[in-house]
């Protein structure tokens, strides 16, 4: 074991996608600890904690041929704190229907929701890279839900100036997103359809 403690997390990611279970091993090792302590800082409640990190390092294992992470220490974590967020969030939502006495929504349609909340709330943070005009359209689209001709006319430019704008901004966030290991943790139609 002590080799595979020696390699980087690039090269054990690599091992990983191959299916190597020591590398797998190593990975856990290496990040248990930090993971465990980023989920208890959110919840309070160790039990918690555990169990979502060790769901996390499951389904690492179950999708490790398909994972492309570029920043595994970014990827885990955001992986917690994304699977945090939803766990609070569907909690959340079932109190709200169950005191509305509404019944259930659909499953599906509540993970979709609850996925958009989560990047848009990671987005807010994320967007102060972008310059002053390509950031202010950038939120007043996906953040206000505003059209073209509404953020044309309201910071009185063009809407192929808009158009340009949002592209940039969209092209920009995307890399973040694949640099920190958001498309990979989410990878919901919700999320794409949202950064088309």
């Amino acid at each position: 074991m002590a080799p595979f403690q020696s390699l980087s997390d690039q090269e054990l990611t690599l091992l990983l996608r191959q299916g190597n279970e020591h590398a797998f091993t190593a990975i856990y090792n290496r990040y248990w600890n930090k993971l465990t302590a980023i989920a208890y800082n959110l919840l309070r409640d160790k039990s918690s904690a555990k169990e979502i990190v060790q769901d996390l390092f499951v389904s690492v294992w179950n999708r490790k041929e398909k994972l492309e992470i570029n920043n595994l220490s970014g990827y885990l974590a955001t992986a917690v704190r994304f699977s945090i967020f939803k766990q609070i969030e569907r909690e959340r939502r079932r109190r709200e229907i169950e005191s509305r006495e509404l019944g259930m929504l659909d499953e599906a349609a509540l993970d979709q929701e609850i996925e958009v909340k989560f990047l848009k709330e990671y987005l807010a943070g994320q967007t102060d890279f972008l310059p002053e005009k390509c950031r202010l359209v950038f939120n007043y689209s996906r953040m206000m839900d505003m059209s073209i001709p509404e953020i044309a006319e309201k910071m009185n430019i063009s809407e192929k100036t808009v158009e340009g704008h949002l592209t940039k901004g969209l092209k920009l966030v995307r890399v973040n997103l694949q640099n920190d290991g958001i498309l990979v943790v989410m990878i919901g139609a919700s999320l794409h359809e949202w950064l088309k």
